[in-house]
This record gives C-alpha cells, structure tokens and sequence, in this order.
C-alpha cells in the first residue's frame, strides 16, 4: 500500500475566458454550458488528460452543469465533472478544489473554473408546501433575510458601517473603467481570452464614465442612500476556467483558503478572506506585487484603500468587475487570469486574488510566477 509523506505541488499551467457580455447582449441566447464548453474545448487541444473538471456556477438550471458543460466540450463523457455552488465565489471554490485534488495526489491534471449566464437565469417558484411563496430569481441566502435585493443592501450596510462617502465610490469607479481601457487598449488580457470573432468583446467598458454621469445616477435603494447603477457592477455572461497540474508550470499555487463571515456585510468577503491568508503564509501586502479583488460593488474598493493604503497601485491594475463585470459563477476564475496576466505585466512574484459571496463567504488564493524566482 502506498502512503503519501508529502504534498504535492499544484501549478497553473494556463487558461482562458470568453469575452464577457453584458445582460441581454451578445450571449443573450447562448447557454453557460456551451459558452463553458467553447472554453473547454479551447483548453482540450493543451491539456487533453484532465483528471476531472470542477465548474463554478451560481444561477443556472441545476442539474449538474458542470458535467453538462463538460460533455458538450471535446472532454466529452469520459472526463468525470460537477459543480460548485458558492454563489459569487463558486469558480474561486472550484479552482481550490481542484487544488486539494492535486496536493493531496488524488489528482494529476485538473481543469476549474466557471460558466453562467445571468441572461439566460431561470425563473423559479415555490412549491406549494414552503412558506416562501411565489416566483423567484434570487435565493434565499441568509436565516437573517429573504430578499431579492439583499446583495445591494449589504453593500449600503457596509457603506454607512465604514462612512464611506459618494466620492470615495464614484472614484474607484471611474478608476476601475479607465484601467480596463488601458488594458484593453495595449492588450494585456489578449492571451487569455478565447477568440470568438471580432464582434464578441468586453461589452460594459467603458474607459470614458465620468464624473458628470455617476452624479446623474439616482440611488437604487432610495433617497438617503449610496448604492447606484455607477458603483454596483451589472449581471453579465461568460466562461472561464484555468488548468492546474502537478507538473511545474508558469504559476504556482502557493496557498488558498475559503471564507465564512457575517452575510449581512458580504462585501467584506474579499479583505476579510485576504487578512486570512496573509496571515496563513506569514506574509503581509508589502509582499505581494499584485492584488486582484472582485468589486462587485465599489465599497469593496474602498475597504483596500482603507486598509491597504500604502499599495493602491497594485490593486486590480487592469481594472476590475465594475468595468468588465461580474458573471457570478465563473467571476472567481476571471479574477485569477487577470492577476496571472497583471503578473506578467509588472513583472512581479506573488498575487493574491479574492472574491466576497452571497452568504458571507469567500475565497483568497496566493500564487506565485516562476519565471520571477528563476529570477532571483
């Protein structure tokens, strides 16, 4: 009988997204499980004996998706699949599965990411015996409330918990939509998105949002409070997934760790999550090059600048959800690619990336890229 003494390593070898589209637009009518199979279809041609693929999802018909996905890809029926449910943070859940997998040796080759389309959400009803009655798009994510709205009112609640301002908010927005476009513009993504044909692109950037429009934007929630369309990103479509192997790659995974907090303040996922794992490695932020959080709402922002002052300028470099978007379930995968292609950029060592959930949870990953300690 063998016995394992060790752990193994875990690298990522690559990966890749859609383009992300915007509600309602260019993937209207396309399914998360074929967008997710364009992606891994993408990835079979490079790493065609994976072990098993792990798929985020958060809004989709149920059902297994993962496998759904994965048999409509070149993966086909053979390659066994499933799905990860932690809402925003289930691609983020799927990728540090796929990690277990390979650092306790149960796995080789894992392919994790995500797929959703926010277009194509179902609508769903009660059933006759709960007490929840009627139709309904959100879920329940909390014994605290049952509320369609409940995402944007934790982040007002942790607005006015930090008194944060309009300024503060309307700034990381702006910020974020102007990096993207720069981004864009010198096509430091390019290596990681999927090539569906010109007319398939970041459909929400918007590099030239000003201040004059985010003063014309009226509070969601109403008078009083801070939350609108300008510093809460939209629902969109899209697929990502990334491919871990035990052979030596580009990245390295050096730790990652989940996140369970208060689901009233959700926001606080991502700092929350991260303070963990600096803590967890015996690193600190002066350590890290690179800092990719998923800003579903701009407050989560204003949390890193609050606490992280000194290193603004390696946080979410190319921009962040408020520019591109925030396809729930494969949101944690996206995030990943971007600190792997900001690393590269920069020309730094470790990035960590981050992202809050529905719930209170979370997840924070740390990886570092070889060719900076091949530098060393």
């Amino acid at each position: 009988m063998k016995t394992q003494q060790t752990l193994s390593p875990v690298y990522i070898m690559g990966g890749l997204r859609t383009p992300i589209g915007s509600y309602k637009g260019q993937f209207k009518t396309i399914k998360p499980e074929i967008l997710g199979a364009r992606v891994l279809d993408a990835l079979y041609a490079q790493y065609p004996k994976a072990d098993e693929i792990i798929c985020g999802n958060a809004v989709g018909t149920g059902g297994n998706i993962g496998r759904l996905t994965a048999m409509y890809s070149r993966y086909g029926e053979k390659t066994p699949a499933y799905t990860v449910d932690m809402q925003c943070a289930s691609a983020g859940a799927a990728i540090i599965q796929g990690y277990r997998a390979i650092r306790s040796d149960m796995a080789d080759c894992v392919i994790a990411g995500g797929t959703e389309s926010s277009s194509l959400q179902p609508l769903r009803t009660y059933a006759d015996g709960d007490d929840r009655v009627g139709e309904y798009k959100v879920a329940q994510f909390s014994p605290k409330e049952n509320d369609a709205l409940a995402m944007l009112k934790g982040a007002q609640r942790t607005i006015k918990k930090y008194n944060v301002s309009k300024e503060e908010l309307d700034y990381w927005s702006m910020r974020s939509q102007q990096a993207a476009g720069k981004a864009r513009d010198e096509g430091i993504l390019a290596p990681y998105i999927l090539r569906m044909g010109e007319e398939y692109v970041d459909e929400s950037v918007r590099p030239g949002l000003s201040q004059r429009l985010l003063n014309r934007m009226k509070p969601i929630l109403g008078p009083g409070t801070l939350v609108t369309a300008g510093n809460a990103c939209f629902t969109h479509d899209g697929a990502a997934f990334v491919a871990l192997s035990n052979t030596p790659g580009p990245f390295k995974m050096a730790d990652a760790i989940t996140f369970a907090g208060d689901p009233l303040y959700s926001p606080e996922g991502a700092w929350q999550a991260t303070e963990q794992l600096l803590a967890k490695t015996g690193l600190n932020m002066a350590d890290i090059d690179v800092v990719e959080w998923n800003e579903a709402f701009a407050v989560i922002d204003v949390l890193f600048e609050r606490n992280y002052k000194p290193y603004t300028d390696r946080y979410n470099r190319l921009g962040g959800a408020l520019a591109y978007g925030h396809p729930y379930g494969c949101s944690g995968a996206i995030i990943l690619l971007h600190l792997m292609a900001a690393l590269d950029h920069c020309n730094g060592r470790y990035g960590i990336c981050a992202i809050a959930g529905a719930g209170g949870m979370g997840t924070a990953m740390l990886i570092e890229r070889m060719e900076a300690v091949k530098g060393e």
